[in-house]
């Protein structure tokens, strides 16, 4: 690839290829509304997003009335039969995702996925959505065993060992795609349209896009 020499992008899923966070809030109040909690905005729910299901119904159950773990399980298996069931529903690409995808397979590199949402609910938005064939690899969060989702640089290693090697670059979110990528030696780009836990400026990423028009341009730019 020689107008990025960047030979892999990988990516995160949930605000940063796609916005979930209309889908996921409706898992989550479905959940919550189950035991009789209040429900949730989108806007509350967006923050608690990007450490996987299960850590985001915590804080939904925590921001309600508290959380113990035999009453999180329980709303766990709820929320994900209903995500499950729901997964695509709201849910959508960012604006421009698609034509930055095209440019950089076009140019030669390979793009992944690797997310800490669940493989098979990964796998499965992205087969609803019509995007899968896109992708070399999708990762998820139970991909690599416990333990080893985000902010693991696990997943990042086995992304690159599955796309054959070579310059690699991750965009993601949240400062578990930025600390995975910088473990494991890759430089990072933060969305600021995605689901912030904090200011993106205080993710410590290498570059920050605004949209994926901004993308190709920022890779170019890190790879000089």
């Amino acid at each position: 690839m020689t107008h990025f020499s960047f030979d892999i992008v990988g990516f995160d899923l949930d605000g940063t290829l796609l916005d979930t966070s209309g889908d996921l809030a409706a898992a989550v109040n479905h959940a919550l509304g189950s035991i009789g909690r209040p429900l949730l905005t989108v806007e509350q729910v967006k923050p608690m997003i990007g450490g996987g299901a299960r850590h985001m119904l915590a804080q939904g159950m925590a921001a309600t009335g508290g959380c113990d773990t035999a009453t999180l399980d329980l709303l766990h298996a709820r929320l994900l039969a209903y995500y499950e069931a729901n997964i695509a529903v709201l849910t959508r690409p960012y604006p421009g995702t698609l034509e930055a995808l095209d440019a950089l397979t076009a140019g030669g590199a390979k793009v992944a996925v690797v997310t800490n949402k669940l493989e098979a609910l990964a796998t499965q938005v992205l087969v609803e959505l019509g995007l899968l064939d896109r992708f070399t690899c999708v990762i998820g969060g139970d991909t690599m065993g416990p333990g080893k989702a985000k902010p693991s640089p696990v997943p990042i290693h086995e992304m690159v060992r599955r796309s054959g090697g070579g310059r690699t670059a991750f965009v993601g979110d949240s400062i578990f795609d930025i600390e995975a990528a910088h473990a494991a030696g890759v430089p990072a780009i933060a969305c600021s349209f995605g689901f912030l836990m904090q200011p993106v400026e205080q993710l410590g990423a290498d570059a920050i896009i605004d949209g994926y028009h901004e993308l190709l341009p920022t890779l170019t730019r890190l790879a000089a």
